[in-house]
């Protein structure tokens, strides 16, 4: 399966959740400790932005991947740097394009399908980090279980994540990992791998 095919069908399951988001709760909490939903909207517009200029060629300039504001339109916004990161990443295939991604252990240069794996990872938890802020946890996990290939490719790409104290550290991105011996399902086992309490209200 196409890698960057199976990353826009994560960006389509996540965009469906951020599409039902009303102006109203935008400052909700949500599992991301510290950001309210209209703070983790906006870290994921500017991680779009990031990955696209990275894929376009840019170096490791940390500022490219700084929140962005969503504007009047957030759906509109993160729709579109969607459609555009699709885009930059199937021109970095074509050239063979390494990326550099400052925030991820020494900035790289990364090999275009773990670049990409490192977004869907992203996209798809976020995903759940949204749903669960809004009450509707389920949907995303159940959704992405039901398609095998990126179901598999989720989990591989969370096992691969470091576990330890300083991948894991205060202000990474994850946390450390906690038990996961009673959780069902593979969706919710990679929120507990990186340190999601599948359970959060």
């Amino acid at each position: 399966m196409d890698l960057i095919e199976l990353h826009a069908r994560s960006l389509k399951l996540a965009g469906e959740v951020v599409d039902t988001v009303r102006p109203e709760q935008l400052d909700l909490a949500t599992p991301c400790a510290d950001w309210t939903l209209r703070q983790l909207l906006e870290h994921e517009l500017g991680q779009r932005h990031g990955f696209a200029a990275a894929a376009r060629g840019a170096g490791p300039d940390l500022a490219l991947f700084a929140p962005a504001p969503l504007g009047t339109d957030p759906v509109g916004a993160l729709g579109r740097a969607g459609a555009e990161l699709t885009d930059a990443f199937r021109e970095a295939a074509g050239a063979g394009r390494a990326l550099w991604l400052p925030e991820i252990r020494d900035g790289g240069p990364f090999p275009l399908d773990r670049a990409v794996g490192f977004h869907l990872l992203d996209t798809l938890v976020h995903g759940w980090d949204v749903a669960t802020a809004l009450g509707d946890p389920a949907g995303i996990g159940a959704a992405v279980e039901r398609d095998e290939a990126l179901i598999a490719t989720l989990v591989a790409v969370a096992e691969a994540v470091p576990d330890t104290p300083e991948a894991r550290a205060p202000g990474r991105a994850f946390r450390p990992g906690v038990r996961s011996d009673a959780v069902a399902g593979r969706f919710a086992r990679v929120l507990a791998l990186l340190g999601r309490d599948p359970a959060w209200t």
